[in-house]
């Protein structure tokens, strides 16, 4: 079974910055994508930011210049570099491993890291 572990999460003020890292039991390269999702109280889960094996990414609006996924392939690791943290960013920030295969797309979730932009 995939494990996905979440570290980097706290409180932050607003403006600060966070540095997100989600370890995976296997390599990286058996997934399709790695993404990084959030979910506020009350609000459903939502993607924040993509990237593929081949390094293509993708970020949600709300976020485009802000934050910053990347991957270290040798450490099996995902990153999410969070800048300008603004109060609208708290959340619980979960990791993403996607396979997707010819006639189903496999979801592996990490626990889950809080993040609370506060002053």
């Amino acid at each position: 079974q995939v494990q996905l572990v979440e570290s980097g999460g706290g409180l932050v003020q607003p403006g600060g910055s966070l540095r997100l890292s989600c370890a995976a039991s296997e390599s990286i390269f058996d997934f399709t994508s790695m993404g990084w999702y959030r979910q506020a109280p009350g609000k459903q889960r939502e993607l924040v930011a993509r990237i593929t094996t081949g390094g293509s990414t993708y970020y949600r609006d709300s976020v485009q210049g802000r934050f910053t996924i990347a991957r270290d392939n040798a450490k099996n690791t995902v990153f999410l570099q969070m800048n300008s943290l603004k109060p609208e960013d708290t959340a619980v920030y979960y990791c993403n491993a996607r396979r997707t295969l010819p006639v189903v797309v496999n979801d592996y979730w990490g626990q889950g890291t809080q993040v609370t932009v506060s002053s």
